[in-house]
């Protein structure tokens, strides 16, 4: 049996600052559609499906990325996807067309991001801490990454407008380099995945089996999925509607940032109360929200306030679902898989995201707006609140007797 780290630790303290520099970077790159757009001459729905490739294969490589952290050990992963990472902004910097866009930028960052993101930090993290303080601490881990978004998006900005969007890049991928420094404090993780592994002899196959016939998986899935087609939209698209609204790109910044900052807020008070209350709810409540925020931007009329106001509302509720979701998965099917099972269920995150920011490119460019768009992320919020009211959140059979005794 290992002794759990404190939530104030050296080890605590490098997961957040990781999470920081892999969220930051990534969702900084809507800064970049419109320059790199300019420059190649294409229109906006070119390096929109760049991006929405990277989120695909984030996505795609996720569940890869968790199997391996969960079998030979964290570090392996983050050292992995820290390579792609940086090799991913290196070619997109170099780019020579489209395709150097797509396996720049789309293929080799999403499997950066993976390699070094929530879908393998968190679950180290909730085998280090006790379980009465996983909640906080999976929420203390998503608020780093929001941190990381209000920290790396100006400045990001400033290296665009100061040394142009390849330095920019370039500047970013040896940021990216920093990550394999991160990685070497969580050599210990093999003790946390030794002392799981003791406790529950179930295979890869087996647990995949009983997520795979749990029908509040899916559903589960599914409203991850609509959470990921709203964050993907509104972060890679929010600038560049922001602009043909007649706004400046300062607007744009302050307004990503303070998504960024009120996250923190929403995902520190989300970690702690899905160690006090029903997880499921909390979920309900946060889509709810969502949909009802969104709706109440589109009706009233756009000015900077309602930009701001729309942004501090939606910080809150921004990445709020990570705590509930990643805890929910711990808590119906146990630790020993928690990085291969959520990485299913961040998959098709991945695969909202993918529709987000490709859709809103191609209505935009289609119809010459984002209206559509936005109306369609509040209605499936709207479903996806109702979805999780029918969630059991019980552990399963398996695993009953033991939590319950």
């Amino acid at each position: 049996m290992t002794t759990p780290v404190k939530l104030v630790s050296f080890v605590v303290f490098c997961a957040c600052l990781l999470l920081a520099v892999n969220f930051g970077m990534r969702s900084s790159f809507g800064f970049f559609m419109a320059p790199i757009s300019s420059e190649f001459g294409y229109g906006r729905e070119v390096f929109a499906f760049s991006l929405a490739l990277q989120n695909l294969c984030w996505g795609l490589f996720q569940p890869i990325a968790g199997a391996i952290a969960d079998r030979f050990g964290t570090v392996k992963s983050i050292v992995i996807g820290s390579l792609a990472y940086a090799l991913g902004l290196y070619i997109t910097a170099t780019a020579g067309d489209h395709w150097d866009l797509h396996i720049g930028a789309g293929i080799l960052v999403g499997m950066g991001i993976a390699g070094t993101g929530f879908g393998v930090v968190l679950p180290a993290l909730a085998r280090m801490v006790t379980e009465e303080k996983r909640g906080f601490a999976l929420g203390l881990g998503t608020a780093a990454g929001s941190f990381g978004q209000l920290l790396v998006i100006p400045v990001a900005q400033e290296f665009i407008t100061t040394y142009g969007w390849q330095i920019a890049l370039l500047i970013l991928a040896s940021g990216s380099l920093c990550m394999l420094l991160l990685s070497v404090p969580f050599r210990g993780d093999s003790q946390q995945r030794n002392a799981v592994s003791a406790d529950d002899q179930q295979t890869l196959n087996q647990a995949l089996k009983e997520a795979g016939g749990h029908v509040h998986y899916w559903l589960l899935i599914a409203g991850f999925f609509v959470c990921g087609f709203q964050l993907a939209f509104i972060t890679v698209h929010m600038p560049a509607y922001l602009s043909d609204n007649g706004f400046g790109a300062h607007v744009a910044v302050i307004s990503l940032s303070l998504i960024g900052l009120f996250n923190i807020f929403g995902c520190l008070l989300f970690g702690a109360w899905s160690s006090k209350y029903s997880k499921k709810n909390l979920l309900g409540i946060i889509y709810f929200f969502r949909a009802a925020a969104i709706a109440a931007f589109m009706l009233a009329p756009i000015s900077t306030t309602s930009v701001y106001l729309f942004s501090i509302v939606t910080g809150f509720l921004w990445l709020a679902t990570i705590p509930p979701t990643s805890g929910l998965v711990a808590q119906m099917f146990g630790l020993k898989h928690m990085g291969s099972l959520y990485g299913i269920v961040f998959l098709n995150h991945q695969l909202g995201s993918f529709l987000g920011v490709w859709i809103g490119g191609y209505l935009y460019d289609t119809t010459g707006n984002y209206d559509k768009v936005w109306w369609a992320a509040a209605i499936i919020a709207l479903i996806t609140a109702a979805i999780h009211i029918v969630i059991d959140e019980r552990p399963v059979a398996r695993l009953r007797p033991a939590t319950l005794a």
